[in-house]
């Protein structure tokens, strides 16, 4: 049931993380708040396909 998914800085787009999530359970799309090496600071980062 867990797909994995990946993270996208929402200010540079870069793809930097990936975790799973259960489709089920969440069907929105997640955001969180991660470091992103290439801004060199914390971004809100969201779910991308």
């Amino acid at each position: 049931m867990r797909d994995i998914i990946t993270l996208a800085c929402t200010e540079c787009k870069q793809r930097n993380y990936t975790t799973t999530k259960n489709k089920k359970i969440t069907p929105q799309k997640l955001e969180f708040s991660k470091y992103c090496r290439f801004c060199r600071k914390h971004t809100p980062h969201k779910e991308t396909k």
